[in-house]
């Protein structure tokens, strides 16, 4: 019996000529991509690219069209996303904002909001980044300790924020804040849409193991914003936040960070590999495939309406799990050279270095695997 029964996934539209729209687009730019752009592709910046998906009506699809949007199905945006990882296409300059900043400011932002930001991030030239986790607080979202006092000339807001994703190359990041002086864990939190070039803020990198820099601490001091910023309603922060990290933990980049590392094994193998390593490639390309069916499941719950917290969450452990064995495994079968210079040692060395934060961000499996438990009434 299936305790979560699968969604079938039934995009609308002509879905080979959607996919071939978006080879054809990655076949325009990939000169210029090196097997390390390609990467974390999603956290890869490529500004040039991030327009051209936007004057190619890629980015803001499920949007209305008065916002700059295309008003296509959920279902047809994750056929592009799919195609932009198996491509290692880079998309971060774009990604957060079109995978969820921009999806809740359609359903809890005012009009003015929706009118200022959405159009530049249909076009990918407007940027965001989310404000979420805090120092000293791991992955405990609910402990957010940074303020914002609502006084007669707005909300001013103190505190800091840590590995914020692209913060560096934002414009604004929607910012989870306590706002009800004496709230703790869920209660009192309130999202806010903060301008990054505010007096106050200032943005310092954080360097990864790898020598990238897409992470990210934001510290506000007495930065002053209008009322107007107040995202939703005030105090319902939580409920909003999470049905906004279902969008974060579905998608297919929680089983396609990595594929890059897979297709560049099989090129480098060719067409007659050892027993090993054909078991090896059958065995992460099963288990690929059946990320996939989970995956598209939820994302076909997300299109009929449905919140699947729960689902959701099973898809970024197990693809995190998926996805961290996948350069260990190619390493153990294979005697590649990691100061070689060939694609498949490039990946290979980046991957053995940034394979363990993947099961950081969005979640770490300790908080997926309480989520889990709770929604089958295990605790």
């Amino acid at each position: 019996m299936q305790i979560f029964p699968l969604h079938p996934f039934r995009p609308q539209g002509d879905i080979p000529a959607l996919r071939q729209q978006v080879r054809a687009l990655v076949a325009e730019h990939e000169h210029r991509w090196t097997p390390l752009q390609r990467a974390n592709c999603w956290f890869s910046f490529d500004p040039e690219f991030s327009r051209a998906m936007g004057a190619a009506g890629l980015l803001g699809m499920t949007w209305p069209k008065q916002y700059g949007g295309h008003e296509r199905t959920m279902l047809e945006r994750y056929v592009v996303l799919e195609e932009l990882l198996a491509a290692g296409a880079p998309a971060g300059l774009h990604w957060i904002a079109d995978r969820q900043t921009g999806a809740l400011l359609v359903r809890y932002g005012t009009e003015a909001q929706r009118e200022k930001y959405l159009p530049g991030m249909a076009r990918g030239e407007i940027y965001a980044c989310i404000g979420l986790s805090e120092p000293n607080s791991g992955s405990d979202l609910a402990s957010v300790r940074t303020f914002a006092k609502k006084t007669n000339e707005g909300w001013l807001v103190n505190g800091q924020k840590v590995w914020t994703s692209g913060a560096h190359k934002s414009h604004a990041a929607l910012t989870l804040l306590r706002t009800e002086e004496g709230s703790e864990r869920q209660q009192g939190l309130s999202q806010l849409m903060i301008d990054l070039d505010t007096p106050g803020i200032t943005i310092r990198p954080i360097i990864d193991m790898t020598g990238t820099h897409h992470f990210n601490e934001i510290f506000f001091e007495d930065v002053l914003l209008p009322h107007d910023a107040l995202v939703g309603v005030e105090g319902q922060g939580w409920r909003q936040v999470t049905a906004e990290l279902a969008l974060e933990r579905s998608g297919p980049e929680r089983y396609l960070s990595s594929h890059v590392l897979l297709v560049a094994l099989i090129d480098a193998i060719g067409p007659n590999p050892a027993d090993e390593i054909a078991e090896l490639i059958g065995r992460l390309t099963a288990e690929m495939w059946t990320l996939r069916q989970m995956s598209m499941s939820t994302a076909a719950k997300l299109d009929a309406g449905e919140d699947p917290i729960v689902e959701a969450a099973i898809v970024k452990d197990l693809g995190n799990a998926y996805e961290q064995a996948l350069p260990r495994l190619v390493q153990a079968a294979t005697d590649t050279d990691l100061a070689g210079s060939s694609a498949l040692s490039q990946l290979l060395a980046y991957y053995l270095l940034a394979a363990p934060s993947f099961s950081l961000r969005g979640g770490t499996p300790e908080v997926l695997r309480g989520i889990i438990a709770k929604g089958l009434g295990l605790r």
